[in-house]
C-alpha cells in the first residue's frame, strides 16, 4: 500500500529566531515538495521565502480546532535547491556559530535576485464598512478618497497606488493608523527581461510563424538571423535605435534569446600553462597525489610572495578537471575576484563561474544556476562561494587563507576558510590553504600534524626578496623639526622612480582626509550621533563621515559645544596623502584606491587595468592595494604610517599588522627590476614590525605563540566574544548583569573576561556590553553556548539582543 501524501511540512525561515515553523501543505504542493526546496509562506502580515526541512502527517502539538495551521502559498523550485551536503553543512554552522538555522540558509542560497519584495495595501472590514460614510462630505479630489476608491475593488501594490496618486505615501500611513487599510509584505517573481540594456545579450532563436511584428521587432530580428551570435543589447542599439524594447518584446514571444552579459574576459581564450619551478613542481606533486586518490586531505602551502603560488593553483585545477571533477578557489575580497579570475578565463575559458556579491541579483542568479546544473568546472568566488552549488566537488583552494575578510560580520559569523574545510572533508576533497603569512591558527595545526605543510622559500625566476628599511619617524623629526606625512628618504625614492618610469604604491590604512575635528578651545571632539565614535573629516565630500553606520552632517565652522571657531583636524587618511604628493610631485600621475573612490567592482578594474598599464606614477589607498596585486613595474612601496593598528585592544593586534606589512611589501620587485619596501614608524622596535620588515615568518610566529600561550589565546583555548545590545541603556545593563551572574561562577574548563563596555560602546544606536569566554576545547565551549541561548530564550531577551561570535578575529 503507498504511503499516504505528507500533508505538513517544517519550514526554517530568514529571521532570528531558532525554530522550524509546521505549515500546511495544498494538495497541489504534497507530491512536489522535497526537502532543500524553497517555499513562499505567510509569516504574520509578511510573506517570506524558507527553506523546507522535513515533509510529513504529524499535526504540530499546539493545533486545535479553533487554532487552524496557515498553508504555504507557493513552491519554489521544483528541484531542491540545497542537496543533502549543503543541508548538512548548514546544519553544522547552525550549530557551531550558534546561529538561527534560517538564516544560516539564506546566505547559503543567492536568489534574492530572482524575486522583489513588494508592499499590498488592502481594505479592511473596518475601511470597508465604513467607506460609504468617509465618502460622505468629504472632497472627491482628497488623496485619502482616491485610495479608498481604488482599493474597493482588489488589493493594490504601494507602487500602483504611487502612480496613480504622486501623494499617496503620506495619505497611506493615515489610512494605516485608522485601521482602514492594512499593509502586508509579498515576494514577486522579477522580470529578467527588465534588466539594464549593457547586461543582457540578445541571439536569434526562431523566424514568427504567424505573429504580427512591428517595424523595429522585424529589422531587429532580421539583423540578428544575418549576423549570428549573441550581441550586447546596449551596442545594437547603436545600429539600431529602438532594440532594446522590441528585443525584449521579441523575447517574451520566444523569437529571440535574451540572456544575461556575463563577467568580462569569459570568451577570452585560452592560455597555455607555464613550466612549474622544481619547488612548484614539488608542491604539486604532493598535492596531486591525494586529488589522484580522492581523499580528504588539508594542505597549508606557505609561501613567499611572488613565489609563484597561483600557478601551482592552476595546475591543480587543471588535474582535478583531468580527473572529472570540480574545484572551488576563494579569494579573501571582491577586489581580487577580477585579478585572479582574469588568469583563471585565459586558462580555463567558459569554464570559469564567478560568485560574488559585486555582481546585480540576476547576474549571481545567472552564474549560481550554471554552477548547479553542471556548467562550470571551475568556480571563483568569495567568502559566500563556499556554498556554491559544485557538482562532484574534487578541490578547493583558500587563497590569502589568512585574511579577515573570510570572516561575516553578521549573522551567520561564519569562517568561509574553516567552513570550506569541513566541506572539503564531507565531499573527500583535497583543500589548499595558500598564504605568505598563514594564520597561525594555521600554522599551529599544520605544526601538529592536523595539515600538511608545503613551502615555497622562494620568489620564481630567482627574483630577489625587496630590500626593506625602517624609517624611524622619531629620528626624523628630531633632525627636521618638522611634523611631516613622508620622510625625506620616501620623497626622493619615489621622485627617483619617476623619473626613472618605474611606479611606486603607498600604502595608508585609512580612509578620509583627517581622523577626526577637535576644538582648540574646549577639547570637544565632533562625535556620530548614532556611535561612540569621532567623526572622520572627507574633504572633497566636504562631510564629517561615520564609518561604522554611515552617519554624516556638514563640517562645523564653530564647535557644537562652546560656538568657538577654532577647529581643527587631527590625523592623516589616504585623501590627505593623495593631496599631499599632488603638491610634492605636481607633476606625477596619481590615482587614489579605497572605499570612497571605490563604488563598485567595474570601476576598481579600471583603476587596476591603469595603473597596470602604467597610466599613473603612483597608486595610493588602504589595504585592498596591498593583497594579491602583481603589477611588475611597481619597484617602490611605501607604508606611511606602520603603526595602526598595533595599539588596538585586541589580542590580534600584532598579527593583522605584520601580515599587512608584509602583504603590502610583497607587491614590489615582482619583476624583472628588483624592488624596495620604505616602513614609515614610530615603533621600529615592536617585534611585528621588524619581523614585517626582515621578512620572517619564523620569528614572528615563534615570538607571538608565546603570547597566546601566555595569555591562553588561539590556538591555546577555543573563544567566543558574547555581546548583548539594546537601544535602551538600561536594558543592556540589565541583560549585561544576567549574563555575568550565569557565569559566575564560571562552569569548569571555562574562563570568563566581563561582562564590561565593548571597545565600541555604542553603535547604530545601540548600547553594547560584552563578554569573553576562553575554553579548553570547541566541545566544551559550545555547550556553554547553547545554554547562554536557552538563558536568552528563559529571560525573554529580544531575538537580536544576544550576539554570540564563535573564533572571533576582531573583539572591536
Amino acid at each position: 500500500m503507498p504511503e499516504p501524501l505528507p500533508q505538513f511540512c517544517d519550514v526554517v525561515l530568514p529571521v532570528p529566531l531558532d525554530r522550524a515553523f509546521t505549515y500546511k501543505l495544498p494538495l497541489t504542493l504534497q507530491h512536489r515538495v522535497q526537502p532543500g526546496c524553497r517555499l513562499l509562506v505567510p509569516f504574520g502580515h509578511r510573506k517570506l521565502i524558507g527553506v523546507a526541512l522535513r515533509c510529513h502527517n504529524d499535526p504540530p502539538e499546539f493545533a486545535t480546532p479553533e487554532l487552524t495551521i496557515k498553508a504555504a502559498l507557493r513552491l519554489l523550485d521544483e528541484e531542491p535547491v540545497l542537496d543533502a551536503e549543503l543541508l548538512s553543512l548548514g546544519h553544522w554552522i547552525a550549530t557551531y556559530y550558534c546561529a538561527p538555522l534560517g538564516e544560516v540558509l539564506r546566505a547559503m542560497i543567492p536568489l534574492a535576485g530572482e524575486t522583489r519584495k513588494t508592499k499590498v495595501f488592502t481594505l479592511t472590514d473596518r475601511g470597508r464598512d465604513a467607506t460609504r460614510q468617509l465618502l460622505l462630505g468629504t472632497p472627491a479630489e482628497e488623496p485619502a478618497v482616491q485610495l479608498l476608491r481604488l482599493l474597493e475593488s482588489r488589493p493594490l501594490s504601494a507602487a500602483y497606488l504611487r502612480r496613480k496618486i504622486p501623494t499617496a505615501e503620506t495619505a497611506l500611513k493615515g489610512l494605516l493608523k485608522k485601521g482602514l487599510v492594512s499593509l502586508d509584505q509579498d515576494q514577486a517573481g522579477r522580470d529578467p527581461l527588465r534588466a539594464p540594456a549593457q547586461r543582457l545579450r540578445a541571439e536569434f532563436s526562431r523566424r514568427p510563424d504567424q505573429e504580427k511584428l512591428t517595424k523595429s521587432e522585424r529589422e531587429l530580428l532580421c539583423y540578428l538571423e544575418l549576423h549570428p551570435g549573441s550581441h550586447n543589447l546596449s551596442d545594437l542599439e547603436l545600429v539600431l535605435p529602438k532594440a532594446s524594447a522590441a528585443a525584449r518584446a521579441l523575447a517574451r514571444r520566444s523569437l529571440i534569446h535574451l540572456r544575461p552579459e556575463p563577467p568580462s574576459m569569459l570568451n577570452a581564450p585560452p592560455r597555455p600553462p607555464h613550466l612549474l619551478n622544481p619547488m612548484q613542481q614539488a608542491a604539486y606533486s604532493r598535492i596531486q597525489q591525494s586529488l589522484a586518490a580522492s581523499k580528504y586531505e588539508t594542505f597549508l602551502l606557505q609561501g613567499v610572495t611572488g613565489s609563484g603560488k597561483t600557478e601551482v593553483y592552476l595546475s591543480l585545477i587543471e588535474a582535478t578537471l583531468a580527473l572529472g571533477r570540480s574545484a572551488l578557489l576563494l579569494v579573501p575580497e571582491i577586489g581580487l575576484t577580477p585579478a585572479v579570475a582574469g588568469q583563471f578565463f585565459h586558462r580555463f575559458g567558459d569554464r570559469v563561474a564567478i560568485l560574488h556579491s559585486a555582481f546585480s541579483g540576476m547576474e549571481r542568479v545567472e552564474q549560481w544556476r550554471r554552477i548547479r546544473s553542471g556548467g562550470a568546472g571551475v568556480v571563483v568566488g568569495t567568502r559566500s562561494g563556499v556554498f556554491a552549488p559544485v557538482r562532484n566537488l574534487g578541490l578547493i583552494i583558500v587563497d590569502e587563507e589568512h585574511d579577515q575578510s573570510y570572516k561575516q560580520a553578521e549573522t551567520p559569523r561564519y569562517n568561509g576558510r574553516d567552513v570550506a574545510v569541513v566541506r572539503a572533508r564531507a565531499a573527500k576533497a583535497v583543500i589548499v590553504l595558500g598564504s605568505a603569512t598563514p594564520s597561525l591558527e594555521s600554522r599551529f595545526n599544520a605544526d601538529r600534524g592536523k595539515y600538511t605543510l608545503i613551502e615555497l622559500p622562494q620568489r620564481i625566476q630567482s627574483r630577489p626578496m625587496p630590500a626593506v628599511e625602517l624609517i624611524d619617524m622619531r629620528q626624523e623629526y628630531l633632525e627636521t623639526r618638522k611634523q611631516t606625512t613622508f620622510a625625506r628618504s620616501l620623497v626622493t625614492a619615489v621622485q627617483q622612480r619617476i623619473d626613472a618610469g618605474e611606479q611606486t604604491m603607498l600604502l595608508l590604512n585609512r580612509r578620509g582626509f583627517s581622523s577626526f575635528a577637535c576644538c582648540r578651545s574646549c577639547g570637544e571632539r565632533i562625535q556620530c550621533r548614532d556611535c561612540a565614535v569621532t567623526l572622520t573629516y572627507h574633504r572633497r565630500d566636504r562631510r564629517m563621515l561615520c564609518h561604522y553606520c554611515g552617519y554624516a552632517e556638514k563640517v562645523p565652522t564653530t564647535c557644537p559645544k562652546c560656538d568657538s571657531e577654532h577647529i581643527y583636524f587631527i590625523g592623516t587618511g589616504s585623501e590627505k596623502v593623495e593631496e599631499e604628493l599632488h603638491r610634492d610631485f605636481p607633476g606625477a600621475r596619481i590615482v587614489r584606491m579605497d572605499r570612497d573612490t571605490v563604488s563598485g567592482r567595474r570601476q576598481y578594474e579600471e583603476m587596476l587595468h591603469g595603473f597596470r598599464e602604467k597610466q599613473y606614477d603612483i597608486l595610493v589607498g588602504t589595504q585592498m592595494i596591498a593583497k594579491g596585486h602583481d603589477i611588475h613595474n611597481v619597484t617602490l612601496v611605501g607604508v606611511v604610517n606602520g603603526d595602526i593598528g598595533l595599539g588596538l585592544p585586541d589580542f590580534r593586534a600584532a598579527e593583522r599588522t605584520f601580515q599587512l606589512l608584509t602583504q603590502a611589501a610583497g607587491r614590489a620587485g615582482r619583476g624583472e627590476l628588483p624592488g624596495i619596501v620604505l616602513i614609515q614608524t614610530i615603533n621600529p622596535d615592536h617585534y611585528a614590525i621588524r619581523c614585517a620588515a626582515a621578512q620572517d615568518y619564523a620569528v614572528f610566529y615563534e615570538k607571538e605563540l608565546q603570547f597566546r600561550r601566555l595569555m591562553r589565546y588561539p590556538p591555546y583555548a577555543a573563544l567566543a566574544n558574547i555581546l548583548v545590545r539594546s537601544l535602551s541603556q538600561e536594558d543592556a545593563l540589565r541583560m549585561s548583569s544576567e549574563l555575568g551572574a550565569h557565569f559566575d561562577p564560571p562552569p569548569e574548563g571555562l574562563k570568563t573576561l566581563g561582562p564590561a563596555a565593548a571597545p565600541v560602546p555604542r553603535l547604530k544606536q545601540e548600547f553594547r556590553y560584552q563578554l569573553l569566554i576562553k575554553a579548553v576545547s570547541r566541545n566544551r565551549l559550545n555547550q556553554a553556548l547553547q545554554d547562554l541561548r536557552r538563558l536568552a530564550s528563559e529571560k525573554h531577551w529580544p531575538a537580536t539582543a544576544l550576539v554570540i561570535d564563535v573564533d572571533p578575529l576582531s573583539l572591536i
